[in-house]
């Protein structure tokens, strides 16, 4: 029963955290958002303790259930894992016990406090759980969710149905892509073949949350008195944590997901309060007391297999061949050239997150507002100091006044909740001319595009010449008014570089 309400309430966390990054109408958040808030680490970085306390409090009592049940990258890997038990017999029962790896685990801990410390928000991204799979969910799923949907809009529109309506599907980052399909297959062979190994050896949550578990109030024991050394919990156990021969559990590994409870066919292995054992029960061992148990059994590092580096490369050169968009014509006449995205001397991040020094700080790269950017204007950074991490560009759209989408998703705290008023006024950037590149100038026509579409008033156009009345009128730019929404830049139709642009701000300001 224990691991039947487990697995329930674990397809359900993660189903809800998977359609966050799925969706592409607005909607789902409404109803789902808690569940990326209430994440270890994003909880942290947004400076919610009420949640950080009430993980850690049910961790104190129930062991790791947070890293079983709430984590979607623990989640991920049981299903790997539950996959390759389904097809091979032999495969499920894959596992052995293994001492634990304190100095790497320790190690990477360390290493991700240092990266936090010092704003290396890459690395930070690189080694945490939910912005790991944030990642792959956002560049693998997400893309085939969307083709799934463009497929079903097709059959709706031959149908005359408008039950579907189609998206654009493209590539936001090809850097980001490959780290997102490097760190699906590396995560996806280690626990088709090891389990948990992830969990146990590299993720600092799992770390963290492992060393409060050693302390737990309810936790899996062994009743040596009842066991017959048959070893089938420790073939089960995906966290090679149950040392048969010497009954003990390692609590800081176990993530209580309750295998061996079912596997155990003599009533020796029960999860319950650990200062009411039996008499012949032999108590859990913390990490340090495993250590020290013994250094045999099989070690849970691997490295990607051949086929996993494969699977890679295919999805690499998949995504080299992907165009950003569709051809676009005008009037099907001729092809219309792509804009290019201009060399900015200071980022755009969005509206709410106050300064770009407090966006990257808080920042996990987890690409929550990537996803659901409904404009299209947000994309994870190229930039070594800022890798993954998102930036706003105005080639596919521009960041409209009455979208607040990215302020209501990030559950880290980058982007605070604002209004749609609030947003109106908060100076993210400033618009900046580029004679150079000015159809009135280069082409000898009227244009005015830029005044005539920007939101804030900040744009008119005057004389080229203002001692000619019959002279051509160019943009007049009031830095004052504009809020760098990017309206200007996104309709200009100078090619490939507009004639205007948005340099950002290091700190926002409400004008």
């Amino acid at each position: 029963m224990l691991k039947k309400i487990r697995r329930t309430f674990a397809i359900v966390f993660f189903a809800a955290v998977t359609l966050l990054f799925l969706d592409f109408t607005g909607t789902v958040h409404a109803w789902l958002g808690w569940v990326a808030r209430i994440q270890f680490f994003p909880a942290i970085m947004a400076a919610h303790l009420g949640i950080v306390l009430i993980l850690v409090a049910l961790t104190f009592v129930f062991g790791r259930v947070y890293c079983s049940v709430i984590c979607p990258l623990g989640i991920f890997q049981d299903i790997i894992s539950w996959i390759s038990g389904r097809r091979n017999r032999k495969a499920a029962m894959r596992f052995t016990w293994s001492p634990a790896r304190k100095i790497l685990r320790y190690g990477m801990l360390v290493l991700f406090i240092a990266a936090i410390a010092a704003g290396a928000g890459s690395i930070v991204a690189l080694l945490e759980p939910y912005s790991a799979y944030g990642r792959m969910a956002s560049n693998l799923f997400a893309p085939l969710w969307q083709w799934g949907n463009n497929l079903l809009a097709w059959l709706a529109e031959r149908a005359d149905s408008y039950a579907f309506y189609s998206t654009e599907v493209w590539i936001r980052s090809i850097p980001t892509f490959i780290i997102a399909a490097l760190t699906f297959a590396i995560i996806a062979v280690l626990a088709w073949r090891h389990g948990r190994t992830y969990c146990n050896t590299v993720c600092p949550v799992g770390t963290v949350l492992g060393f409060i578990s050693g302390f737990s109030l309810f936790r899996i024991t062994v009743d040596a008195a009842k066991c017959r050394d048959c070893g089938l919990c420790a073939r089960h156990c995906k966290s090679s944590c149950i040392d048969i021969q010497g009954h003990r559990v390692d609590n800081s590994r176990c993530v209580a997901c309750f295998d061996c409870l079912d596997t155990c066919r003599h009533g020796a292995i029960r999860y319950a309060f650990r200062y009411n054992k039996p008499q012949n029960d032999v108590t859990h061992m913390t990490e340090s007391t495993a250590d020290a148990a013994g250094t045999g059994g099989n070690s849970q590092d691997s490295g990607m297999s051949r086929r996993g580096f494969l699977s890679v490369a295919a999805m690499a050169a998949g995504a080299s061949a992907l165009k950003a968009q569709e051809k676009k014509v005008d009037g099907g006449l001729a092809a219309i050239e792509e804009k290019k995205i201009p060399a900015r001397m200071t980022k755009i991040v969005p509206a709410g997150s106050l300064s770009l020094d407090n966006f990257y700080r808080h920042c996990t790269a987890c690409q929550l507002c990537v996803s659901a950017c409904p404009n299209q204007v947000l994309r994870p950074s190229s930039a070594l100091d800022t890798f993954m991490q998102p930036e706003m560009s105005y080639e596919r759209g521009y960041c409209r006044p009455e979208c607040t989408i990215c302020s209501e998703v990030c559950p880290a705290g980058a982007i605070h909740p604002i209004s749609i008023e609030e947003k109106s006024s908060i100076q993210i950037g400033h618009a900046v001319w580029v004679s150079a590149n000015c159809i009135p100038l280069t082409d000898g026509q009227e244009c005015g595009n830029c005044a005539r579409h920007c939101p804030a008033g900040a744009i008119r156009m005057v004389r080229s010449d203002p001692g000619n009345p019959e002279s051509l009128r160019i943009p007049a730019i009031n830095t004052e008014r504009c809020i760098g929404c990017g309206a200007c830049e996104n309709l200009c139709p100078a090619r490939p570089f507009s004639a205007i642009y948005v340099e950002g701000h290091q700190t926002h300001r409400e004008i």
